[in-house]
This record gives C-alpha cells, structure tokens and sequence, in this order.
C-alpha cells in the first residue's frame, strides 16, 4: 500500500514553531504582503531578511516532537511511503526522515533572485550577500511566497495518482494548490485520512479523520500502520 502524506504548520506547533491561520497564527501578526510576496521583497528586502532571519533562529531552537519522530519511524521501515510537506523547518529531517519533498522551499536554504542559485543558508541573511554563483547582491530565502508556483508539483502530482493512502497531517486545507490534494487522491481512487488537532473545513471531503494533539494522534496511527 502506497502512502502519501502531506504536513502542514500543525504538526510543527507543538515543537514551538507557529502556525499561520489560527488566530494567534503569523499571518495576524505580520502583514504577509510586506514578508511572503516577491513585491513586498522588493520594497523592503532587509525587512523580509529580518523575519526569515527570526524565523530561522526559531527553527534552530526548535526541537523534533513525537510526530515527527513517529513519521520518520514510518519512512525508514516502508519504501512506499511518500512524505510532502508544506513546511519550510527542518524538524521532518532532524526527526529521522529521508527524501522529504519540501513543496514551499526550506529556512536552511537560500536562493538568488538573479540568477536562480541555490545554496545553503547562512544562519544571519543579508541584503548585501552577494550571490555564490553569480556574484548580483540579490539573495533571498528560498522559500516559497505568495503568488509564486509550489515546488516539486510534477512529482507531487505523479505520486498522487499512484497511491492507495493520503493523510494530511497538521494542515488547515485552505491553500492550494495543497488544499486540492484529498480531491486528486480520491479520484484516483485512494483512501483519504486526516489526523489535525481539530476538524478542518475540508472534514466532508476526507473518508476518516482523527482528532488530538500531533504527537498524541500521529504516533497512534503510525503504530498501527507498522503493525505495532
């Protein structure tokens, strides 16, 4: 049985690393205008290089929780298990998983404007770093903003129509194109899960859910998978 699963914020919440859409979320806290969209970088590139400078602080700080360990568990023992997330932190690698596909970029990486180099990011960004590669002070996190194009989609979209499991873990299912995934599995003729903290908008669309906290419910479903 092929299992793809997409993480989102919740899953890292526990780990002390915010969610975005709740409503002590990041987007009630910062204009997401002037942080995750390529205009607001170019107005103010070195106030978008102090946030993802933070954020980047915070990530380091952060500490893999039972849910990432337990998916990390279920990837090392199984070749058939896909793991997508939507996360730009680190913790899905520091909880033990391999080949994850980061659809919305990576904190530890950094990405010219210029010229599309990638390398990895310095613990402090700056707006005067020049590019590796091509030398243009154009450097930027590479991340993926607001009106920008997801990575990996091909990929994503190539193993979605192989698997007989999806499960979105931690996600709210508001953002597309991530938010279609549970309509793309079922039409391929997957079985859907949610396990979130709580019931989303999208709970009608799914065939199961669990409810509870990360480390709680992921751990529980990852045992059962595994026969344990």
């Amino acid at each position: 049985m092929t299992i793809l699963i997409l993480t989102g914020a919740g899953i890292s919440a526990e780990s002390g690393l915010g969610t975005f859409r709740d409503k002590d979320g990041l987007w009630t806290k910062y204009d997401l205008n002037e942080v995750a969209t390529p205009e607001g970088f170019a107005r103010n590139p070195k106030h978008v290089q102090t946030f993802y400078n933070a954020r980047r602080a915070n990530c380091r700080g952060a500490t893999p929780n039972a849910a990432h360990v337990a998916l990390g568990q279920l990837v090392s023992a199984r070749e058939d298990v896909i793991l997508v997330t939507q996360n730009v932190d680190d913790l899905h690698e520091r909880g033990g998983a391999t080949g994850v596909i980061h659809m919305h970029g990576e904190l530890a990486r950094a990405l010219c404007a210029a010229c599309d180099h990638r390398w990895d990011a310095p613990d402090e960004m700056s707006v005067d770093d020049p590019c590796p590669a091509c030398g243009t002070k154009a450097t930027r996190p590479d991340v993926v903003w607001f009106g920008e194009m997801p990575y990996h989609m091909e990929r994503i979209y190539d193993a979605m129509a192989e698997v007989d499991l999806f499960v979105a873990i931690g996600t709210s299912g508001n953002v597309y194109p991530a938010a279609g995934f549970v309509t793309e599995a079922k039409q391929n003729g997957a079985e859907t899960l949610e396990l979130n903290l709580e019931p989303t908008d999208a709970r009608g669309l799914f065939d199961a859910g669990r409810y509870g906290p990360a480390s709680q419910v992921v751990p529980l479903w990852v045992d059962e998978v595994l026969g344990r």
